[in-house]
């Protein structure tokens, strides 16, 4: 392979001093490569041993009043949460047909006593609420012996297959069921999205690069970005939990980022080479240049992720510990992995020769931005106009929780949570129950108080063990819509007696605190990312204007986004072609994660595409002329990039669980409008409208910005 690394520059090209890393990276790149195929089978090994450790999603607040409450509440009285709802239902006789009764009866009483604590049903309270309208069908409620979530899960999936009851209908419902569901299907969806997107981004980039060869760098620079990323978790589950979730975005961003990487890397190889450079000098000016693009990139997604980890919702940490993970060898691999191969297959990753050497100064994004520059209050104006009605669904924004409607209708727990809900009158567990910490005269009075709170149709009887005291309260609708939230609110109004305390537990009051969490912790979110990018990119590009600039673009795509998220997810208008169920309301965990993504994934291409136009005006110091030739030479690559990964996220929104769909469609919607409304059109307008003023920097910063500049 030496000969053909050590190609010949032409005469005249100019020669480039290699960096120390850049030469290290070449004359090591068997070891280099060995390394990298070696973290790969170790992470394929001992790596995927992660997926056995990882938890469910907790959405919930530990400290909250709801998580309180329901802690009390189990200490105190014993469990009651309906981990497994089994409906029974005969295709010809009744509830009490002597046949039904005892099949019923033998398969309640078969139960594996290791695995479920206790049954209740019709056959043992004989309480019409465990019979439907038609009298074919009743239910039993199962508590499992498990000590959390994640072993009821494991159990339920070991007495799944026993629950089988001939010439009868079983359906299985309840938290352990809905979370084995969506556990499975988050399995399969992370595979199928491999089996699309894989393909598919091998042909788009042989498409691009015209080669093979060029091709398969981004692509094993994502393998490696993926496997290294499961180890980075198993790590992780060493010191804290981590949820199954987090593998989606392992997946989606390593796969994503290490494609985009790998591509900006080699098209500047490639670039170079073309302009005349040798392989070795050509490998050094992409280091420098497109390497610097890379790390300052991965810092910045990095950066972007980290105000995830302030959330107490381990769903949410657990995706900012995966997407770093994520973001981390996605970045080493890239300028590790790269230079590496490039100088292994040497001259067969050239680009072909053309008519003359150099890059075209002139191109459609050349003319394109010399359009938008020709008028660009025109071109803005249009852009904000346009960003604002796919915005406009975001003034009825409503956030919800997540149920067994996150899941297809043809799911087995989905399946029995509908035929519960259509056939009996009651829910299986109360929307809301009540604890009073106090004497039992005052939970009695309170309890009082309750029932005249308008919208509650039943209140329960009170149970009372020592200081401790709680009720059921029924109301009628979902317990996630904004009525149900309005009666919990009053209970939580009510004046407590002299001496008590009062705490609300159930479904909807869960949904309310956390929806209080979230918008306490969400200013500290923001103020991390839009701080830590404006230092980062102040210092790229020794500017105070385009960091201010960056940020207000970014929020014009993410309000876009969201307000495209509203109009789909929460008003239904693709529920049919994207195959989900509407609930009327935004899960409100995942447009924070969105935000999170899409803020770091903009800031990519906004560091892409300064560093091109920040070459050229160094060069030239005309400020028109640097945005247009800085356009060309990254546009295409944006665009590109921008594709590749809109494939492999978009391979996401083909997820059976709602809220991974409504991930992967927000930020199919994100990139689409990054890379196309913002950075081909507002971006050349409003530095075309600035002039020499994007680079200015106040006289008191110079010195500072001067001194830790990152550089090339």
């Amino acid at each position: 392979m030496t000969d053909l690394y050590e190609d010949q520059s032409p005469a005249g090209a100019s020669s480039v001093r290699p960096g120390r890393f850049a030469a290290g990276t070449r004359a090591r790149r068997w070891w280099v490569i060995a390394g990298v195929v070696a973290v790969m089978v170790f992470g394929g090994v001992w790596g995927t041993g992660a997926f056995d450790k990882l938890s469910g999603a907790a959405f919930t607040d530990p400290t909250s009043e709801s998580v309180r409450a329901k802690e009390l509440q189990d200490a105190t009285f014993g469990r009651s949460d309906a981990d497994v709802i089994l409906i029974y239902t005969s295709p010809d006789k009744t509830v009490d047909d002597p046949a039904v009764s005892a099949a019923v009866r033998r398969s309640l009483s078969g139960l594996p006593r290791d695995l479920v604590a206790k049954s209740v049903g019709y056959y043992d309270t004989k309480a019409p609420a465990f019979v439907s309208h038609d009298q074919r069908s009743s239910y039993a409620v199962l508590q499992l012996t498990g000590g959390d979530d994640d072993a009821r899960e494991a159990q339920f999936k070991k007495l799944r297959p026993t629950l089988t009851v001939p010439g009868m209908t079983v359906r299985t419902g309840g938290g352990a069921a809905v979370n084995l569901d969506i556990s499975d299907r988050v399995g399969a969806d992370i595979e199928r999205a491999e089996l699309i997107s894989l393909p598919l981004v091998l042909l788009l980039l042989t498409l691009y690069f015209r080669n093979v060869f060029a091709a398969l760098i981004p692509m094993l620079v994502g393998g490696f970005a993926i496997l290294a990323s499961f180890v980075l978790v198993r790590l992780i589950l060493m010191v804290t939990d981590v949820s199954v979730f987090a593998i989606n975005i392992v997946t989606l961003l390593g796969l994503g980022l290490a494609i985009d990487y790998g591509l900006i890397l080699v098209s500047r190889y490639r670039e170079e080479r073309r302009k005349g450079l040798s392989p070795p000098d050509a490998s050094a000016t992409m280091l420098r240049t497109a390497g610097r693009t890379v790390v300052v990139s991965g810092i910045t997604v990095t950066l972007a992720l980290l105000g995830l980890l302030l959330f107490p919702q381990s769903f949410l940490r657990s995706m900012g510990l995966g997407g770093i993970a994520a973001v981390i060898t996605a970045a080493v691999g890239s300028l590790l992995a790269t230079p590496a191969m490039l100088a292994i297959l040497g001259r067969r990753v050239d680009p072909r020769p053309q008519g003359r050497r150099g890059v075209a100064r002139e191109g459609f994004y050349h003319r394109l931005a010399t359009t938008v520059m020709a008028r660009p209050v025109v071109w803005i104006l249009g852009v904000l106009a346009l960003l604002a009605v796919i915005a406009s669904p975001v003034r009825h924004l409503e956030f919800g929780g997540i149920d067994e409607r996150a899941l297809p209708p043809q799911s087995p727990s989905r399946d029995a949570a509908d035929f519960l809900s259509a056939n009996f009158d009651t829910a299986a567990e109360p929307p809301a129950s009540v604890v009073i910490r106090g004497s039992a005269q005052a939970a009695q009075a309170f309890r009082r108080q309750v029932e005249q709170v308008q919208g509650v149709t039943d209140v329960g009887d009170l149970r009372t063990s020592g200081s401790v005291s709680d009720f059921d309260v029924t109301y009628a609708g979902d317990p996630l819509a904004m009525t149900s939230r309005e009666i919990v609110s009053a209970i939580r109004d009510l004046p407590v007696p002299s001496g008590a305390t009062r705490m609300v537990s159930g479904p909807t009051a869960t949904l309310m605190d956390l929806l209080s969490s979230l918008a306490h912790t969400l200013p500290y979110l923001v103020l991390i990312m839009v701080g830590s990018m404006f230092v980062l990119l102040l210092l790229a590009f020794q500017s105070v204007v385009l960091p201010i600039k960056a940020v207000l673009m970014n929020i014009a795509t993410l309000t876009a986004t969201l307000g495209a998220v509203v109009w789909i997810f929460q008003e239904g208008h693709l529920a049919d072609q994207l195959a989900f169920t509407s609930t009327g309301t935004v899960e409100a965990t995942q447009p924070i994660l969105m935000l999170a993504i899409a803020f770091g994934l903009s800031m990519d291409y906004e560091v892409l595409i300064l560093s091109r136009i920040r070459e050229e005006y160094e060069r030239t110091h005309d400020n028109t002329a640097a945005v247009a030739r800085g356009l060309q030479n990254s546009a295409s690559i944006i665009t590109w990039a921008a594709v590749l990964l809109i494939v492999v996220i978009g391979a996401f929104s083909t997820s059976g669980v709602t809220f991974i769909k409504l991930i992967g469609v927000g930020m199919v919607v994100a990139i689409a409008i990054d890379a196309t409304l913002v950075r081909s059109i507002l971006v050349p307008a409003t530095m075309r409208l600035l002039g020499d003023g994007n680079w200015w920097v106040p006289r008191p910063l110079r010195g500072v910005v001067h001194r830790f500049a990152i550089r090339e």
